[in-house]
């Protein structure tokens, strides 16, 4: 990557996160771009220049996000470890994760009310691969005793769906810090899969 293309990536990861606040903090439908410009200290042709649009950020931060997710998993897949140490780690990781980009995972809810067909099938077919990227650590873990579980894709969601409601409820004001709270709520979510 030429130095300018760094440049540029790094300018679109400094809108997106400011952009994303402003979003979670009004709502898709409340924020304009006007408000994103404003917040951002920038004009509205500026973020043009790296955004087509309000849709577009959004969608952008979902890519990133979801590919984010997905290289976090296959990277603890590859560690030397036991497959209930590896879906503690992806669980914690995930939860870390998504409490650093709360504002793009609260914009996750409903994505059929923001993003074209064309968009909508992308965020579709990759939380798909995140979600397979789970079966298999699920599938491994019932092959060795790990866990018991009759039914793969239930035991997922619930784990993912107890997974990210943590953005919901989380207090960076309470007792504990981002990185002691994944490891206490981590406890909570593997009863959900072991013997």
């Amino acid at each position: 990557m030429s130095l300018m293309e760094r440049k540029t990536a790094k300018k679109k990861d400094e809108i997106l996160k400011s952009a994303l606040s402003v979003l979670a903090e009004k709502g898709y439908h409340g924020t304009t771009m006007e408000d994103i410009a404003n917040h951002l200290l920038m004009t509205k042709g500026s973020i043009y220049y790296y955004f087509k649009g309000k849709q577009d950020l959004v969608f952008q931060s979902q890519i990133k996000i979801l590919n984010q997710s997905i290289q976090n998993v296959e990277e603890v897949k590859e560690k030397d470890l036991t497959i209930d140490e590896k879906l503690k780690t992806v669980i914690i990781r995930h939860i870390e994760y998504s409490l650093h980009e709360k504002s793009g995972f609260l914009l996750m809810v409903n994505p059929a009310e923001i993003f074209s067909e064309e968009q909508l099938t992308k965020i579709i077919q990759l939380r798909e691969q995140y979600a397979s990227c789970y079966d298999s650590l699920i599938e491994e873990g019932i092959e060795a005793g790990y866990f018991a579980v009759d039914n793969i894709s239930i035991a997922r969601n619930i784990l993912l769906g107890a997974m990210n409601w943590v953005t919901q409820w989380y207090s960076a004001d309470g007792e504990l810090d981002e990185q002691a709270f994944a490891a206490s709520v981590v406890d909570y979510i593997m009863r959900i899969v072991k013997k």
